[in-house]
């Protein structure tokens, strides 16, 4: 069961039934380059929103801490599941031992001039680069990204050619969004920012942990759905 298979059953899927933003959304045709992305929720979200796995829609994960208000606009990658493959490549990269994946679709957030006011909608983001971030033995990478054609972000074609202040924004929010004030022993690590090339294969392997987690439900639906028509 390959990517273009899963991809014809979410369109078949998707004329009946709201597709479940994770499965039933294509992650697109011209993926690492240029991907669909689902936003969960926006810098003015007071309240972090996250997709319910199991029915796709929206759910109030948590109120936001303090003042730790996301940067950017903040969602997940469809088709996409870090995974072993996701891990290993995350150890191979850091040195460290006994990291796993975090089970979840790949975070990405995705850098724009325009104001949008509200998440639960998806769009076409280019990746830039990317976070390599540990929670604790768990790797939960964030891939940066621009949205596409955007006027004033859309010549960013690097994570070196944004500016130094807004990479910094980010990653104090990541460090901090879990954190409680005074607590010694910080929950998030980011180990590296990488650029655009490497935030490819973390999309690829990501892509590889999906179909190797998802793809035997994929031809399961198939089979059942052939045995229908015949």
């Amino acid at each position: 069961m390959n990517d273009q298979s899963i991809d014809r059953i979410a369109l078949m899927m998707g004329q009946i039934f709201k597709p479940h933003p994770w499965h039933g959304i294509s992650i697109g045709k011209d993926a690492p380059e240029v991907l669909t992305v689902f936003i969960e929720i926006v810098p003015t979200d007071t309240v972090k929103y996250e997709i319910d796995k199991v029915t796709g829609y929206l759910k109030v994960d948590r109120p936001q801490r303090f003042s730790n208000i996301i940067p950017s606009m903040y969602g997940l990658i469809p088709q996409t599941y870090c995974g072993r493959k996701t891990a290993d490549y995350c150890m191979k990269q850091t040195g460290k031992k006994g990291i796993k994946g975090d089970g979840d679709p790949l975070d990405i957030c995705v850098l724009t001039e325009k104001t949008i006011s509200h998440g639960d909608l998806i769009l076409k983001a280019i990746p830039i680069g990317g976070f390599r971030m540990l929670d604790g033995n768990e790797a939960d990478d964030k891939i940066i990204a621009v949205l596409k054609d955007d006027a004033i972000y859309g010549e960013f074609t690097d994570i070196d050619k944004v500016p130094e202040t807004v990479i910094d924004r980010l990653k104090h929010y990541f460090l901090t969004y879990k954190e409680i004030p005074g607590s010694e022993t910080p929950k998030c690590e980011i180990t590296h920012i990488y650029n655009k090339t490497e935030a490819h294969e973390v999309i690829r392997r990501a892509q590889e942990d999906y179909l190797n987690r998802f793809g035997q439900i994929a031809k399961k639906l198939t089979d059942l759905l052939k045995a229908q028509v015949e």
